[in-house]
């Protein structure tokens, strides 16, 4: 098997993703760095970020970037440890809340991903499975994500979809035969 150098790891709102990125993460071997993109601003997203940091543990280095998140990757991907993002739909709303070009910001680190010099894993939502939002906002958040995840599924070496806490890969896939 090939040895895998990034991955993206998609699913929806507690489908288990972020679990079974650090589960690949901490198969690696290599030390671990976790690159938070959340902010805490309530109670209930306060809580959150302490259940996810309980779940790691202290074998983790923490770094917190909700926005710049090109420079850290860049920065923080090296040979010595691997990088978990987590994640990347919450990065996409602070770019948006912050009235940053979330599309430019999406293509700079899809693009920046064959340079990196270390392993980095990526979470992010899929958000296209539901229904079709009710206002504009939100289904230019639906459209960016989706394209963001296109982006990277194109440039990461393996994509893995969780569903329901199962993984199922979808990069590097087998040849699909489209004869009947």
């Amino acid at each position: 098997m090939q040895k895998m150098k990034t991955a993206l790891v998609l699913g929806g709102a507690r489908s288990g993703k972020s679990s079974f990125a650090q589960g690949l993460a901490e198969g690696s071997g290599l030390a671990r760095m976790l690159v938070a993109t959340a902010v805490a601003g309530d109670e209930e997203m306060r809580h959150r970020i302490e259940q996810h940091r309980a779940g790691r543990g202290p074998s983790w280095q923490l770094v917190e970037e909700p926005l710049d998140l090109v420079a850290v990757v860049r920065k923080e991907a090296t040979p010595e440890h691997i990088v978990l993002i987590d994640c990347l739909t919450l990065w996409l709303s602070n770019l948006m809340c912050a009235g940053l070009d979330a599309a430019h910001e999406g293509r700079r680190l899809a693009d920046s991903v064959p340079l990196l010099k270390g392993p980095v894993i990526f979470v992010s939502n899929e958000v296209g499975f539901g229904i079709v939002p009710d206002n504009a906002m939100a289904r230019g958040f639906r459209d960016l994500q989706g394209r963001l995840n296109q982006q990277l599924a194109q440039a990461c070496d393996r994509v893995v979809l969780v569903v329901a806490g199962c993984p199922l890969q979808i990069k590097p896939a087998a040849t699909l035969d489209y004869r009947f």
